[in-house]
C-alpha cells in the first residue's frame, strides 16, 4: 500500500502495545502511541497543533484501560470536529459485547477480537484506511465540483445583473435628469430594477439552500407549519413573486372545487411554486402560456406546473433536483443557477411529499410536486 498512513495506537499492555506498533511499522506504517485514553488525547492535541499532516488516518484502541477507556476516548475524538472523521477500530477482548455495542452506537468503525494474528490486524488496518481515503477522494471530488458551480455562478449569474444595475445607473448619473424624457427615465430604472430582482432571487435562493443544509429548514418548518386552507390565493402570491412588468407569459390557474385542507409551511411551498413557475417561464416561448393546476388525488394534493418549453431529455430529467444543474448550459446559455429545482425537491422532502417531471422533448415539461392530505 502506497504512502502508508499514520496510526495512533492506545493500549495499557505495553507489550501489546509495542508489538502492534511493531507489526505496523514493518509494513510501513507511522505510528506513535499512547497507554490511555487521556494519554491519547494529549497526542491528538499535540499533533493538531503541528497541522493537519501530523493528525493520524486511523486510532485503533483498547477498550478496557486506566484513567481513560477506549468508550471515553471515542466519545472525546467524535466530540471534535478536526477529529470527527479520524476511523476508529476497538480491541477487544473476548466477552465484552456491552462494550461493543456503545461503541458501535458512539461511531466505532470496526473491532479485533484479542488474540489476533498480525495479518488480521494488518487487513483490518488497511481496509479502514483505504475506505476512508476513497470517501475522501469522493468529497474532495464532490467539493470541487460545487466549487467550480459557485464560481461559475458568481461569474455569470451575478455578473450580469449587476452590469444591469451599474449600466443604468451610470446613465442616470451622467444626465441631468431634466435632460431626460419621461420614456428614457422609464427605461433606465426598469433595468436597474431587472437588474436588483435577478440579484435577490439568486440571494434568496442560495440563503434557502444554506438554511437546508444547516438545519435551519427543519425548525422554520415547524414553527410555520399550519393548515392550507386557500390554496388558490397562495398560487396567486406566487405568480406575483415569479412575474416580473416584462413576463409575457399569461399564467392560468386552475383550483379543484372544495380542495381538501392539508398542513404546510406556507413559505416554503410559496416559495417553491415560485420556482416551479419561474422555471416554466424561463423555458417557455414569449407569450406563450403557463398553466398552475392544483387538485386532490389519491390521498395527496398535487399541484402541476406546466409549459410548453423545448422539454427534457429523458436521460437528463434525474440530475435536474441536483444542485446546480443545468441541461446544456453551455450550449443553451440558460440564466439561473441551477438551483430552483432542486430547493423545490428539498422542501418536498420536509413535507413528506414528492417530485414529478414529465417531459416531452420539443413540447414541453410538467413538473408536478405533491403534499400528504
Amino acid at each position: 500500500m502506497a504512502n502508508k498512513a499514520r496510526i495512533l495506537v492506545v493500549e495499557d499492555d505495553v507489550n501489546l502495545l509495542e508489538g502492534i506498533k511493531s507489526v505496523l511499522e514493518i509494513d510501513g506504517f507511522d505510528v506513535f502511541t499512547a497507554e490511555n485514553g487521556r494519554q491519547a488525547l494529549a497526542e491528538l492535541h499535540k499533533a493538531s497543533r503541528e497541522g493537519p499532516g501530523a493528525l493520524p488516518e486511523l486510532i485503533v484502541s483498547d477498550i478496557m484501560m486506566p484513567q481513560m477507556d477506549g468508550i471515553d476516548l471515542l466519545r472525546a475524538v467524535r466530540k471534535e470536529e478536526r477529529w470527527i472523521n479520524i476511523p476508529f477500530i476497538f480491541l477487544t477482548a473476548r466477552g465484552e459485547k456491552i462494550d461493543m455495542q456503545r461503541g458501535k452506537q458512539l461511531g466505532v468503525d470496526d473491532y479485533l477480537v484479542k488474540p489476533f494474528d498480525p495479518q488480521e490486524l494488518l487487513i483490518a488496518v488497511e481496509s479502514r484506511i483505504n475506505r476512508h481515503r476513497a470517501l475522501d477522494q469522493a468529497h474532495s471530488a464532490q467539493m470541487g465540483d460545487i466549487k467550480r458551480n459557485i464560481l461559475m455562478i458568481l461569474n455569470h449569474e451575478f455578473r450580469t445583473p449587476l452590469t444591469f444595475v451599474v449600466a443604468y445607473a451610470d446613465m442616470l448619473s451622467d444626465h441631468e435628469h431634466s435632460q431626460l424624457g419621461d420614456a428614457e427615465l422609464l427605461t433606465f430604472l426598469k433595468g436597474v430594477n431587472t437588474g436588483a430582482v435577478r440579484l435577490r432571487r439568486l440571494i434568496e435562493n442560495f440563503i434557502t439552500l444554506v438554511e437546508f443544509e444547516m438545519g435551519e429548514a427543519e425548525r422554520s418548518y415547524a414553527m410555520r407549519r399550519t393548515s392550507i386552507t386557500d390554496l388558490k390565493r397562495l398560487i396567486e402570491m406566487a405568480k406575483a413573486a415569479a412575474y416580473s412588468e416584462d413576463t409575457a407569459n399569461p399564467l392560468l390557474i386552475t383550483v379543484a372545487q372544495d380542495l381538501p385542507k392539508f398542513n404546510a409551511d406556507p413559505v416554503y411551498l410559496q416559495s417553491a411554486i415560485v420556482q416551479l413557475i419561474d422555471n416554466a417561464v424561463k423555458f417557455s416561448a414569449p407569450d406563450q402560456p403557463v398553466q398552475v393546476k392544483a387538485d386532490a388525488y389519491d390521498g395527496v394534493i398535487q399541484i402541476r406546473v406546466i409549459d410548453s418549453g423545448r422539454g427534457i431529455p429523458e436521460g437528463e430529467r434525474a440530475a435536474i433536483w441536483d444542485s446546480f444543474y443545468q441541461v446544456n448550459r453551455e450550449e443553451f446559455e440558460d440564466q439561473g443557477s441551477g438551483s430552483g429545482l432542486a430547493i423545490v425537491k428539498l422542501i418536498m422532502n420536509l413535507h413528506g411529499g414528492g417530485v414529478i417531471c414529465e417531459s416531452v422533448q420539443g413540447e414541453g415539461s410538467t413538473f408536478t410536486i405533491t403534499l400528504p392530505i
